[in-house]
């Protein structure tokens, strides 16, 4: 479906009204069935997000943040509401449509870096392209610009096993941002790593959004929540609060 197509909402109403907004969440629900009971994980949560932005989602465990962080990542559809990236209503497209604009508009960052084991960092970094169907000499050239961003020039034929957590964890970064996405979304990028090494990644988070990317950042640690921009909070399924702190 083209994004300036118009759009036929679940009442049967029709829309062409497609947001300015990077992101834009509207009356947002995603529900399950659990027996004979019918579970709301997001009950009409709705937010823009501007390009630009460093946005922190935070809230305790079954909060909801999860669910909604896989409706983000293109992981997962809602079961009502819309929901758009960049002009592409993504929450009426296929499961291989979802796929393409995964790969094209989100970089991820994960908690355990998700990094393969025997192979460099900088055939890490390179994966996405690879995909993206990126020809050899200009995604090694990217790969190695990336890494060399995130402090790790010096480090791109090392594996996994033979850098610190810290410096796993730049390798994942930088292989989020090796196709140019237009959202950086790390779930716990700090979970995994002491006190001093969580500031050292959250500094580089801090000159990645001065850099002009757009991050959204999910969370149960406040201190962490509190060196984003902006902060969503959830609680059962529901937005508690929304504001700036900077």
């Amino acid at each position: 479906m083209a994004a300036n197509e118009q759009i036929r909402q679940s009442n049967g109403s029709i829309t062409d009204d497609k947001p300015e907004s990077l992101i834009s969440m509207r009356n947002i629900w995603k529900s399950y069935q659990m027996g004979t009971e019918l579970l709301h994980a997001l009950q009409g949560v709705s937010f823009e997000v501007k390009k630009g932005e460093y946005l922190a989602i935070i809230g305790p465990s079954g909060s909801g943040k999860s669910t909604l962080m896989n409706l983000i990542g293109c992981l997962d559809s809602p079961s009502k509401g819309q929901y758009w990236i960049n002009g592409n209503l993504v929450s009426a497209m296929s499961d291989d449509e979802l796929a393409s604009i995964r790969n094209k508009e989100i970089g991820f960052v994960f908690q355990t870096f998700n990094l393969l084991a025997r192979a460099t960092a900088l055939h890490n970094v390179e994966l996405p392209l690879i995909y993206a169907g990126m020809g050899s000499r200009e995604r090694h050239d990217r790969a190695q610009s990336v890494l060399a961003s995130v402090e790790l020039g010096d480090r791109t034929l090392h594996k996994p096993n033979e850098l610190s957590g810290g410096q796993r964890q730049r390798v994942a970064i930088a292989r989020a941002l090796v196709n140019h996405p237009s959202i950086l979304l790390a779930d716990e990028p700090t979970g995994a790593l002491d006190t001093k090494t969580s500031m050292e990644i959250m500094a580089l988070f801090e000159k990645l959004h001065s850099d002009g990317n757009t991050i959204i950042l999910v969370t149960h640690e406040h201190d962490i929540a509190a060196r984003a921009h902006r902060v969503i909070t959830i609680r059962d399924g529901e937005i508690e609060k929304d504001e700036r702190i900077k």
